[in-house]
């Protein structure tokens, strides 16, 4: 069974810094796209961030320059590293996964519980 747990939230003041980690664990064969989405009270859930197998980026206009994405993928392991921080940027952060179990197995979609960062002073 595969699980997707993410770690590294919390409460941060306006331009701190945070660093989000998400593993996946269990029986994978291949991880493609590693995405981070976030979701605020009362609106969408939004794309933050995508990282590509091979390591190809994608930022949603409203973080970039300040979040990186990247991943390990000896460890199954995706992290976005937050900087200069806004009160906006307060969500819960979900980690989001397509892989293969078994090869030439279907392509699921995997997502974790997500992790809750608050920006405020």
């Amino acid at each position: 069974q595969v699980q997707l747990v993410e770690s590294g939230g919390g409460l941060v003041q306006p331009g701190g810094s945070l660093r989000l980690s998400c593993a996946a664990s269990g029986s994978i064969y291949n991880l493609y796209a590693m995405k981070w989405y976030r979701q605020a009270p009362g609106k969408q859930r939004e794309l933050v961030a995508l990282i590509t197998s091979v390591g190809t980026t994608i930022y949603a206009d409203s973080v970039k320059g300040r979040f990186t994405i990247s991943r390990d993928n000896a460890k199954n392991t995706v992290h976005l590293q937050m900087n200069s921080l806004k009160p906006e940027d307060t969500a819960v952060y979900l980690c989001n996964s397509l892989l293969v179990v078994v090869p030439g197995g279907p392509m699921g979609d995997y997502w974790g519980q997500g992790t809750q960062v608050t920006v405020s002073s």
